[in-house]
């Protein structure tokens, strides 16, 4: 009952911010297509498999006691580092100054991977194919170390990566429609920490247990 409680929060966890960037784009009245939306699934997906096989790799390097203290210090870590960069950017939100960044494609990707929710480069109102690619890989790089971390802990990497590619999915359709909805609203930002909350609880749940 632990092992899927813990799985159901980490996939939760690496998968909320996809919400956060739905709900942007439902407020801005930008489009994810289908097929934008399957290509996003499919990098988290990746990212994670990848993420975990190198767990996976590393856990058999190590004693499987400590592969499970390893784990859970690296979803801490992960937690602590997201929270602080979380309020670090609302204290510098006033300070935002828009740069010349759109000139170049490696300052297009700094821009995407910095901030996800900056992916319609073009600014057509439609997420396009290289566009999703983008930010699929932007909403899941964070997630690479927790993928590490939660393969040492023993979830199944092909499992992990699946329901994580399907939740990523499901957030970032259910925050569009939801932003829709709520216009102005600024109450879902008071969700930024709850991804960061969840990392550091599953870590220490699996170093105490």
């Amino acid at each position: 009952m632990l092992y899927f409680t813990g799985l159901l929060l980490l996939v939760i966890a690496v998968s909320l911010d996809g919400f956060g960037v739905g709900v942007t784009y439902g407020m801005q009245k930008i489009k994810v297509p289908l097929r934008a939306l399957f290509i996003i699934m499919v990098c988290s997906g990746i990212v994670l498999l990848i993420a975990m096989t190198t767990g996976k790799v590393l856990e058999t390097l190590i004693s499987a006691d400590t592969a499970s203290v390893l784990g859970g210090v690296i979803l801490i870590t992960l937690g602590i580092f997201s929270l602080v960069n979380i309020i670090r950017s609302k204290l510098k939100k006033q300070q935002v100054i828009e740069t010349d960044l759109n000139s170049s494609t490696l300052g297009d990707i700094k821009k995407v991977l910095s901030t996800p929710d900056k992916a319609d480069l073009d600014q057509s109102g439609v997420i396009s194919v290289s566009e999703a690619v983008l930010l699929g890989f932007a909403l899941s790089l964070d997630a690479f170390g927790a993928g590490i971390g939660a393969s040492m802990l023993g979830y199944s990497p092909v499992l992990t990566a699946f329901l994580i590619a399907s939740m990523s999915g499901l957030f970032l359709f259910s925050g569009m429609r939801l932003g829709i909805l709520l216009a102005q609203h600024q109450k879902f930002q008071r969700l930024t920490l709850l991804p960061p909350a969840l990392l550091i609880g599953l870590g220490i749940v699996n170093i105490i247990f």
